[in-house]
């Protein structure tokens, strides 16, 4: 499929050819008929991927204060690993467009195959040919509204958001400043409701536009007469709300508004300019309300909402994103409002980059609604496309799933292995697209199968969300591929189990990515230990740091929470170090109102090994991120050995001290001894009972959790 994209590094846009996305549980793929350049909120995007590095962080200095806070936590060069894997990207525009149901997976059955509908979402509603929708972020389009005008749906929603913050009551005098294409809308909104609106804007062009459609008087912003006209139209009261839909860098709009209010009126706030709120004379004196419209309404920013299709209920949250989106098509079906107005051009698909020319200003030439046009295609999307033919080597590798972990340590680290990069595939044809050409696979994919079915690949890397390991693993297994999947290997016992059974039917090979027992620190103090003729006692402290409740990993179904995705790390560390196998173990956690936090992020772990050993491990989110991330202490045998978050280490040895110099977590060591031990025929370097053993043990950390108790490990129950 054709999309519009932009490289972020260089700025360039350009159209490509792309796999079509795929879809999951909750989703809904569309095949697109027209999609909106939303001009104002689009040429603030293309600019800062123009700007060079420098404006880049001028323009983005949250983002600059993460990279210094990272460069603390993680070091220098791991820092610049992950800002040029953010750099090297390419980014999705667009976020309103109209289509066909081409197929559903959303959960309430309400859109079939054929279905007319209008979609809304940044990095869903996109640019392209074929989109993948949250359901939450459909809407049906009526018979007699065109295709054209449901693109405008997003964009109407945001308009309607900012009206209902107005709350606007019938015969209100109601100015709008910022005329562009959402100021338009909303002008045409505030008539429907029976409102008398005024205008303002700084192109003639705009002003005389809303004049045309809505607004009963408009002016530019310089006009001399401005104040004497608001004075007349509000009979010398001023308004009653006053909607800014301008964007801008000025501070202007802010003042202005406060100088039109009437006493106790509102200011809403819909677009983006500058917010410095003077207190006197107007917002003060004038006891003004000021109130933020949060883009298409309720559930925007809501990952339950938007990703995980959790509606709100109608009785309690009346108007939601998809609500609003669908009363802006019933008031465009009504003929309530019009929006062929607004339409001054119409571009194929192909042609995207002169559309960017206007909205840009390279082309001088009036324009507000810009609709790029799609070609209609018979029979399914195509998942793969082809980028290259290189060699395969006797390795050869299929990645599923290629986010910014596998960017920065999985591929780079296969690739400097010597072993073909063959196919990669992400449920987003540009994220994949992306890193096949930046690591230089064969070919790139939306679905699985177009790696698990391919018998020329023969090791497959797994670094999807949690929830799918456990699946693709098997179906690696079955296919007779070896696996390396990122931890954890399952979510729950009864995958675990299945698990189990596959690799009991197959010859091949499944590693977890386990790797701190792979880094070179850790293996020294293993050295050490090895002929240690007692127990040992291993103790872990982590200072994780805070994961908000709406992450992905937090979500029980997706992520399956920081023991099962985290804490697994640290199991497997205490494996190592001891080797033993877990036999019991005990976990509690704080107790606390704060709902913010999750308590079981906050606990501590006592593991009973088989040979009498003890870990102990203290996994904290409560805590300061100034404080290095992770200490972990190794006693027995009279000596003593410290691992300091992977940066140095020390072995306390008859009575000596032996600083020990670090060089990273074990990600490149880890990659470089599976794929060197399947060259070499031989099993995964981690011993597969070892790692099932410390997946147990997690699910068992949660079984003490909401028991109580401790809890006996047995993996031969399980097997």
């Amino acid at each position: 499929m054709k999309q519009l994209i932009q490289n972020f590094k260089t700025g360039e846009l350009y159209v490509d050819e792309l796999p079509a996305p795929s879809i999951s549980s909750g989703m809904v793929l569309v095949q697109n008929d027209f999609s909106l350049i939303s001009a104002g909120t689009e040429r603030g995007t293309v600019k800062v991927a123009q700007s060079n590095l420098l404006g880049k962080a001028k323009q983005r200095p949250d983002l600059v204060a993460q990279v210094i806070q990272n460069i603390k936590k993680e070091g220098l060069a791991a820092t610049i690993n992950k800002v040029r894997t953010k750099l090297d990207s390419l980014k999705a525009l667009g976020y309103s467009t109209s289509g066909r149901v081409i197929a559903s997976m959303d959960t309430n059955g309400a859109f079939k195959p054929g279905d007319r509908v209008a979609c809304a979402g940044q990095d869903y509603a996109s640019h392209a040919e074929v989109v993948a929708i949250p359901q939450n972020l459909v809407a049906k389009i009526p018979d007699n509204v065109s295709s054209e005008e449901a693109a405008f749906t997003t964009l109407g929603a945001i308009a309607l958001q900012g009206v209902r913050q107005a709350d606007p009551t019938l015969g209100e005098k109601i100015c709008v400043i910022g005329l562009g294409l959402l100021g338009q809308i909303t002008c045409q909104l505030l008539k429907a409701n029976g409102c008398a609106v005024f205008g303002i804007d700084l192109s003639p062009g705009m002003v005389a536009l809303a004049k045309d459609t809505a607004a009963e008087e408009a002016l530019t912003r310089n006009d001399p007469n401005l104040m004497a006209a608001c004075e007349n139209f509000t009979n010398g009261h001023g308004f009653d709300t006053v909607i800014i839909t301008a964007a801008a860098p000025s501070n202007d709009p802010i003042e202005l508004s406060a100088e039109l209010a009437r006493k106790k009126g509102k200011v809403v706030m819909v677009g983006a300019v500058k917010m410095d709120v003077p207190r006197d004379p107007h917002f003060y004196r004038k006891e003004l309300e000021l109130k933020m419209s949060c883009s298409y309404g309720p559930g925007r920013y809501d990952v339950n909402y938007e990703e995980n299709g959790h509606d709100y209920p109608y009785a309690y949250v009346r108007w939601t994103e998809q609500r609003n989106m669908e009363t802006f098509l019933d008031l465009l079906s009504r003929r309530a409002i019009d929006i062929k107005p607004l339409i001054t051009h119409v571009f194929d698909i192909e042609e995207a980059e002169k559309a960017y020319d206007l909205v840009l200003g390279k082309v001088k030439e009036k324009h507000i609604g810009i609709l790029l046009k799609y070609p209609q295609r018979e029979g399914s999307p195509m998942s793969m496309v082809q980028v290259s033919n290189a060699p395969r080597e006797q390795i050869n590798v299929g990645f599923i799933g290629a986010g910014s972990f596998a960017q920065s340590y999985l591929i780079p680290n296969v690739k400097g292995f010597g072993a073909s990069l063959d196919g990669v595939v992400t449920s987003r044809g540009i994220s994949s697209k992306n890193v096949a050409e930046k690591f230089g696979f064969n070919f790139c994919s939306s679905e699985p199968e177009d790696v698990l079915g391919n018998d020329a690949i023969n090791t497959v890397f797994i670094a999807t969300p949690h929830s799918t390991h456990a699946e693709l693993t098997i179906k690696a297994l079955e296919t007779g591929k070896s696996v390396f999947v990122e931890k954890p290997l399952a979510m729950n016992e009864a995958e675990l189990q299945e698990v189990i059974a596959a690799k009991a039917k197959s010859d091949q090979s499944v590693m977890v990515g386990f790797n701190r027992r792979f880094a070179p620190v850790s293996q020294e103090i293993k050295e050490v230990f090895r002929n240690a003729s007692e127990p040992l006692v291993v103790n872990i402290r982590v200072n994780a740091g805070l994961i908000p409740k709406e992450h992905w990993i937090q979500q029980k179904e997706i992520g399956g929470g920081r023991i099962i995705g985290e804490v697994c790390h640290f199991i497997d560390l205490m494996q190592y170090f001891t080797d033993a196998e877990p036999v019991k173990v005990y976990a509690d956690c704080i107790d606390t109102g704060n709902d913010l936090i999750t308590p079981e992020d906050n606990l501590a772990v006592t593991v009973k090994f088989s040979n009498g050993s003890v870990g102990n491990l203290t996994y904290l989110a409560n805590g300061d991120k100034g404080m290095p991330k992770e200490l972990i202490e190794v006693f027995g045998a009279g000596m003593i050995g410290v691992i300091n978050d992977f940066r140095s280490g020390t072995i306390y040895q008859n009575n000596r001290i032996n600083k020990l110099k670090s060089s990273g977590k074990g990600h490149s060591q880890e990659v470089v001894r599976f794929l060197q031990a399947m060259k070499d025929g031989k099993e995964s370097p981690i011993d597969f009972r070892s790692i099932c053993l410390t997946t147990l043990t997690t699910f068992k950390i949660l079984d003490s959790l909401a028991t109580g108790l401790p809890q006996e490990i047995n993996i031969d129950h399980v097997g």
